[in-house]
């Protein structure tokens, strides 16, 4: 029996039906990941799926088509997702430092996404303010209706999936900022941080944010030095993905720092293209190919304009770039060349000004 991928590709009256569906809504590359996505509709239905994997595929395509829709308004403006238990009373300290943090990462132009629920979320929501915010509620038999602050806006999208909530969450991000917690917490913790180890989403910064004096992440720290680093399950250089803190000040200039220069990146076959705001100086460039001549499988790391393949991205095509050959392993270590590029001297022009993050790109890039 020939299968669902060859019946498509035998049958010219199926594969026209669905061109002459696509060819009044995309063309180019748009038009090509859409007919791919309904040829994967009509396989579902020529693999006889179950009703329950159909079910499954159709809400959380769903769910995710109506979430970027939401976000789509709001593309050029960088996101902080804020993570924290819903059970945190409103005169506990830990949600005053959330409420407080979210009224000064918003007054950086960034917006805040949280959980759309009470506790940690409901703080930053306040801080935040409604116009600021997005939530990403979790339909729960239990604990998680939406916040006062969220509720009845257009930006508190509702999930039946956890998955396709945390992959808004990812890629709708350009930080995250946590919170103690519960397993909840612990597990969105987690996962961003798995992404990041493995390479598979891009690098932003990971803040985990105590109140004064509290130990709540000192002792998962210790857990992590002491247990798992100690068995050899994680790296040493896993410790450079996130920053523990106390203080707001550090915080919000943590998240303001890493997009000083560095802009975002992404990968064009085996090469890593960073986007950077203003160029950098020739002794700049130099100095980070002696620090880093390390992390290169051949080659040095230079400064050139975007490649061919990144025609499709006309809001960034006017940014430098920063092109290099990495080992793919150790994603701690390309955060540190992150460091570095902020951290480096860059020519300034005449008509250089303040950018505001023009065409963001999912961190899934």
């Amino acid at each position: 029996m020939p299968s669902s991928k060859d019946a498509i590709h035998h049958d010219p009256a199926t594969q026209e039906a669905i061109q002459k569906l696509v060819s009044g809504i995309a063309t180019g590359r748009r038009a090509d990941l859409l007919i791919d996505m309904m040829k994967t509709v009509v396989r579902y239905g020529l693999d006889d799926a179950s009703i329950g994997d159909l079910k499954l595929v159709s809400r959380s395509m769903s769910e995710m088509r109506y979430a970027a829709s939401v976000f789509q308004e709001y593309n050029k403006v960088r996101k902080v997702a804020v993570f924290g238990s819903a059970r945190t009373k409103s005169d506990e300290a830990d949600f005053q430092l959330a409420r407080e943090f979210s009224r000064r990462i918003v007054e950086e132009d960034y917006m805040i996404i949280t959980g759309g629920g009470d506790g940690i979320m409901g703080a930053a929501q306040q801080g935040a303010g409604a116009e600021k915010s997005f939530g990403l509620n979790i339909r729960l038999p239990f604990e998680q209706s939406a916040n006062q602050v969220i509720l009845g806006d257009p930006k508190l999208i509702n999930f039946n999936y956890f998955f396709a909530r945390k992959l808004s969450f990812v890629k709708e991000t350009s930080a995250f900022v946590l919170f103690p917690g519960g397993f909840g917490t612990l597990d969105e913790g987690f996962e961003v941080l798995t992404l990041l180890q493995t390479g598979k989403t891009s690098i932003v910064p990971i803040i985990l944010m105590d109140r004064p004096n509290g130990f709540y992440w000192e002792t998962w720290r210790r857990f992590m030095d002491n247990d798992i680093l100690e068995l050899g399950l994680i790296s040493r250089s896993d410790f450079h993905l996130f920053t523990i803190t106390h203080d707001i000040d550090r915080a919000v200039n943590e998240i303001k720092h890493f997009y000083k220069v560095f802009h975002s990146y992404r990968w064009v076959r085996d090469e890593m293209v960073i986007r950077i705001n203003k160029k950098l100086t020739p002794a700049a460039l130099e100095n980070l190919n002696q620090q880093f001549d390390h992390l290169l499988i051949s080659g040095h790391i230079v400064l050139r304009d975007a490649l061919p393949e990144e025609a499709d991205e006309r809001d960034l095509i006017h940014l430098p770039r920063l092109v290099l050959i990495p080992h793919k392993r150790e994603f701690g270590m390309l955060r540190l060349l992150i460091n570095a590029i902020n951290d480096s001297q860059v020519i300034e022009t005449p008509h250089d000004e303040a950018i505001r993050a023009p065409g963001i790109p999912s961190t899934r890039d």
